[in-house]
């Protein structure tokens, strides 16, 4: 919610605000993204993305506390406000590691609290009108969103299968069928992943669900990232559209290029990692 509401803020003061703190923003939240989602790394792997998988909770901390300062610099809230929903949130970390045994479930509460903080100090602005109104809006668009995600997710699991604590569930979809088609990280598994990821239609949101049980299933790293490529740019209602306003050569032409991109990237990444 705070980075669609620092992200407009930033755009619509580009005259007030200067060059270096509206891409400072925007690579704050882009970081803070990255770090928190980041995977465990291979168990061989002793390098650098196992140290930050071990210190990623940390370095997000760190980049929270810009967070914070943005959250008064650009959206203009209150100090106090913001100074009382970090320490929420710090003391939450303390009490989840205290009281939770789970480490998978730890970090769910720090996140609730802050996200709760923050809606709160949002609605009670009376400063800006504006930040109340996104905060509805944001609470609008996770009911809308998360039960589409809840279906895909389950959906994806009964019909592909998944993975939980290193145990594969199969699905209904036998494994022979995608390993077949898109297993292993040859030429024709990534271009039948991008082709086909082309032309499907789904939710950004249920692709990584859909994947993690494509995955599970036996599909190769390679046609996976070749899918997620091809997935979000490119759909059958999205290319009737561009067709309708750039032609039919150049729709050809775009389509095209987002296939063969896609499986020329899946078939590097499959080989590299």
């Amino acid at each position: 919610m705070s980075v669609f509401l620092i992200g407009r803020r930033c755009y619509q003061n580009t005259d007030s605000l200067p060059f270096f703190f509206n891409k400072l923003g925007e690579l704050l939240h882009e970081c803070i993204f990255v770090f928190a989602n980041w995977g465990a790394p291979a168990s061989s792997d002793t390098g650098l993305w196992y140290y930050i998988f071990t210190y990623k909770w940390y370095i997000v901390g760190a980049l929270s506390l810009l967070l914070c300062w943005s959250l008064v610099r650009i959206l203009k809230l209150r100090v106090l406000g913001v100074v009382l929903g970090a320490m929420a949130t710090a003391v939450s970390v303390i009490l989840a590691n205290l009281f939770i045994d789970d480490t998978k479930l730890i970090p769910l509460v720090p996140m609730i609290v802050a996200i709760t903080a923050l809606a709160v100090i949002l609605l009670f602005d009376k400063q800006d009108e504006e930040n109340r109104e996104w905060a509805i809006s944001s609470w609008g668009f996770a009911k809308q969103i998360l039960p589409l995600l809840a279906i895909g997710v389950v959906t994806a699991g009964f019909l592909l299968g998944s993975t939980h604590d290193n145990t594969a569930i199969a699905g209904v979809i036998p494994n022979s069928w995608i390993e077949w088609a898109v297993g292993g990280n040859s030429l024709l598994s990534n271009f039948f992943a991008s082709f086909t990821g082309a032309f499907m239609y789904f939710a950004t949101l249920t692709e990584v669900p859909i994947i993690q049980g494509l995955l599970a299933s036996g599909m190769g790293k390679g046609p996976a990232l070749a899918l997620l490529l091809a997935g979000p740019s490119l759909s059958l209602p999205n290319m009737l559209v561009i067709r309708g306003v750039m032609g039919t050569k150049k729709t050809i032409v775009y389509v095209t290029l987002v296939i063969v991109m896609a499986t020329v990237s899946g078939f590097i990444y499959g080989n590299l990692f």
